[in-house]
């Protein structure tokens, strides 16, 4: 199947739309819904389904998660409820879809995408994609291989978890310009840089679009590049997981 359906979930929306997995294009304009409040797993599970009815789609879903996953299970619960800890994710989509779901880590998600058809392409070294959003998310590949889950975005920066001071929820609620807030990303980023010495920064999430409003703050040994496929990173890697599990 050439056309599967991507659906990333974030703190704030839950978006979508079918993708063409053999070159990454979207097939149909996304559709954002905003995540339920609270966000547990019936509720999220609800907006899945109401995503796939909305593009009236019954194949194979991949979707996208801010957790830790393994074989589809959440062992983390990184802005949802605390409640889809040991939740099975994959099992709980297909049960609202009635279709076969592939759920892995969303900044895994983006970085798939990234390596595919966006920044990362021909990239054979250690590639670290970070996405900035309403947390902040972390992609580790070696030669085009992720190692997935490192959910580096938990970090403890000056006695903080990282995304409490980087991400890009903390420069709404903080009101911090664009100077302020791409030092506070930098130092992050320098932080990364000493643990895994990367030959390429790749910035995604939805601030991936104003990119050139805060690069000039961004200052490492490695290069440091927007999102090819911006803040559709997501929906396309989950596509790419779910074709890879067909």
């Amino acid at each position: 199947m050439t056309t599967i359906l991507g659906i990333d979930i974030g703190g704030s929306g839950i978006k979508g739309a079918p993708i063409n997995v053999a070159n990454g294009e979207l097939t149909l304009e996304r559709h954002r819904i905003p995540t339920p409040q609270p966000a547990t797993p019936e509720m999220v599970a609800q907006t899945v389904a109401e995503l796939a009815q909305h593009f009236a789609y019954t194949g194979p879903i991949g979707c996208t998660f801010p957790a830790i996953i393994k074989n589809g299970i959440a062992y983390s619960a990184a802005n949802v409820d605390p409640t889809w800890i040991g939740t099975d994710a994959d099992a709980l989509f297909e049960q609202h879809t009635n279709s076969t779901v592939t759920v892995l880590n969303d900044a895994d998600a983006a970085g798939l995408a990234e390596m595919r058809f966006g920044a990362g392409q021909n990239q054979v070294g250690v590639v670290m994609m970070i996405t900035l959003g309403t947390g902040i998310g972390s992609a580790l590949f070696y030669r085009g291989v992720l190692i997935p889950n490192t959910e580096l975005g938990h970090l403890e920066i000056r006695g903080k978890i990282a995304e409490d001071r980087a991400s890009d929820r903390a420069r709404e609620q903080k009101v911090w310009g664009w100077d302020e807030w791409g030092k506070r990303v930098n130092e992050y980023l320098l932080h990364v840089e000493r643990l895994f010495s990367p030959d390429l920064f790749i910035i995604g999430g939805g601030v991936s679009k104003k990119f050139d409003k805060f690069s000039p703050f961004l200052h490492t040994r490695a290069p440091i590049v927007a999102a090819g496929l911006l803040n559709n990173a997501g929906i396309v890697g989950a596509a790419l997981a779910a074709a890879g599990n067909e």
